[in-house]
């Protein structure tokens, strides 16, 4: 296109933009005006507007907004299902949370009196538990395999290890991931061979404490010791030693002192109670025997589990249970006693339907009414429960339990545990994995994790509710997410795992290729920030995968 012709040759354009400066406007509000603008937008607008100054890095991140963000997404949400806490008036106004710690459920230990909490930090955490985004890092622990096979446990940031071959270890998967402390197990317990090495273990979760831990271990004798791991001088003493007994290995123990259950290889249950101690540096008295339980229909695997309450301590084993219509199914067993340690009841209950079904029944029988839900209740043919696999591992944190199967799916019961009845609902089968499941765990708030036999494939519920908020979720596709770290960052002790001396090096970390860590032990453990997976390498070789949400 031709331009057209200047009328006026002399005319002198200016190339300039006339700019009239107004000054900054913005700058000359209060920080309560800003803080209240900044309370409408949503979370990544705010941690966008934290890179504009160094004003707004600091206004943005203000605990207040990030509070209130945490509260409406991920305490309210849970606190509108339960009845008699709903909310008296429309929330939706900004900056608004609860200031009743009843309201935040298990999550008043972040507003309690003398808490400074990091409000961003967890919204963090729970935001990419939801995504299942991480960072993965790996701790060698044994260069081959160990007999029995190596027991872990994992709480806040230390895991306790135990095994035939270095015996009783403490880890540090914060910052320093680094062996602090190591203990040979009595070589009177072990004698010379190997494979008479520890065949359960357990961690006292009810008084840990930031400078102690007790840890109890049973054996392939039917012996059982209590340690107590300080954190403080990295330093595991034993403080209790049982004798040996002749009704077999301890197949499963759990401890919450001053009690201590445990679960024989002959299928006897067995109920301790150590006497009252004045100091944790004591050695503890032997243990009164306060009730012991001949099964005869308990199969593996099993889950034992102690709790108190303000009437009451219960102690449970929930265990498998072949059935003639279903194929298996899963029971639970309770004992109920007073808070001086007097038994007061013994009950229990299974899944599975009483009394005879027919094969060809076309009635549904004291069956639930089926339920949509994570993906369906236990399928039925014809008014009868289509046959189960036998679980590969049991996990029960009332009142949930769950169940995994070698068929790519879990189970989830609901327990209803109370002074006057002890029943299993139904359980309802989730789907996800694309192999063998071969370990879970769940945690109280049903919140559950679940790991596949070959490699890597980790799966994050969650279950909270069950089967009416689990529907819910299943239609918003938020029942479960799989793990996907983020970065891949392998790392190795700088210590010999053969040997006793403790590392105080920091772990140098490199790319690794996770096609050799191709089988899963079956243990994952996990909690609000981190979850630990047991694996294998081809040459037999374990190791600790740590994923870390913060």
């Amino acid at each position: 296109m031709v331009k057209r012709a200047r009328e006026n040759e002399d005319e002198v354009l200016n190339t300039k933009r006339v700019r009239f400066s107004s000054g900054d406007k913005l700058s000359a509000l209060s920080d309560e005006i800003i803080l209240r603008t900044l309370s409408f937008l949503p979370v990544h607008t705010l941690s966008l507007c934290q890179r504009i100054s160094r004003r707004f890095c600091v206004l943005a991140g203000d605990h207040q907004l990030w509070k209130s963000a945490y509260y409406n997404r991920f305490v309210r949400p849970r606190a509108s299902r339960i009845p008699g806490i709903r909310e008296q008036k429309v929330v939706g106004a900004p900056l608004y949370y609860s200031s009743k710690i009843s309201k935040w459920l298990e999550e008043d230990r972040l507003v309690k009196k003398g808490i400074k909490t990091d409000w961003k930090r967890q919204y963090k955490i729970r935001h990419n538990w939801s995504r299942g985004s991480c960072d993965m890092s790996e701790i060698q622990i044994t260069e081959r395999p160990s007999r029995p096979p190596l027991l872990v446990r994992l709480h806040e940031d230390t895991v306790i290890t135990a095994d035939g071959m270095y015996g009783l270890r403490a880890w540090s998967i914060k910052g320093k991931q680094i062996l602090l402390a190591t203990i040979k197990l009595d070589s009177c317990i072990l004698g010379t061979n190997t494979s008479e090495g520890p065949t359960s273990l357990a961690v006292d979760f009810t008084k840990a404490s930031s400078d102690a831990l007790e840890v109890s271990v049973g054996f392939i004798d039917g012996r059982f010791a209590v340690y107590i791991f300080k954190k403080q001088d990295r330093l595991f003493v034993l403080r209790y030693m049982h004798v040996s007994s002749t009704n077999g290995m301890l197949s499963a123990i759990a401890f919450a002192s001053p009690y201590l259950l445990t679960m024989t290889e002959a299928q006897l249950l067995s109920l301790y109670r150590f006497p009252d101690e004045s100091s944790a540096d004591q050695i503890r008295g032997p243990p009164r025997l306060l009730s012991s339980l001949k099964s005869h229909t308990a199969w593996p695997p099993l889950s034992l589990a102690i709790r108190a309450s303000t009437t009451s301590i219960v102690a449970s084993i929930a265990y498998a249970v072949p059935t003639y219509l279903s194929g298996w199914s899963v029971g639970l067993q309770e004992l109920r006693l007073s808070p001086e340690g007097s038994i007061i009841q013994s009950r229990l209950t299974s899944a599975s339907n009483q009394g005879f079904t027919p094969l060809f029944s076309t009635s549904s029988g004291t069956a639930s009414p089926v339920s949509d839900i994570g993906s369906s209740p236990t399928p039925r043919l014809h008014g009868r429960a289509m046959s189960m696999t036998q679980p590969t591992s049991i996990s029960y944190s009332h009142p949930y339990l769950l169940a995994s199967h070698p068929d790519n799916t879990l189970t989830l019961y609901l327990v209803t545990s109370s002074d006057k009845e002890l029943y299993i609902a139904e359980g309802d089968r989730l789907w996800g994995h694309t192999s063998s499941v071969t370990g879970a765990q769940v945690g109280d708030r049903g919140k559950a994790v679940s790991v596949s036999s070959h490699g890597g494939e980790i799966r994050i519920w969650e279950l909270e509710g069950g089967t009416a908020s689990t529907a819910a979720k299943k239609r918003t596709g938020e029942i479960s997410v799989q793990l996907r770290p983020d970065r891949t960052r392998v790392a190795e002790p700088q210590v010999n795992v053969g040997s006793s001396a403790i590392g105080n090096g920091s772990i140098e970390g490199f790319r690794h290729d996770l096609e050799h860590l191709s089988t899963t032990r079956g243990w994952v453990g996990f909690d609000e920030e981190k979850v630990v997976v047991l694996r294998e390498k081809g040459r037999g070789s374990q190791a600790l995968v740590i994923y870390d949400f913060s």
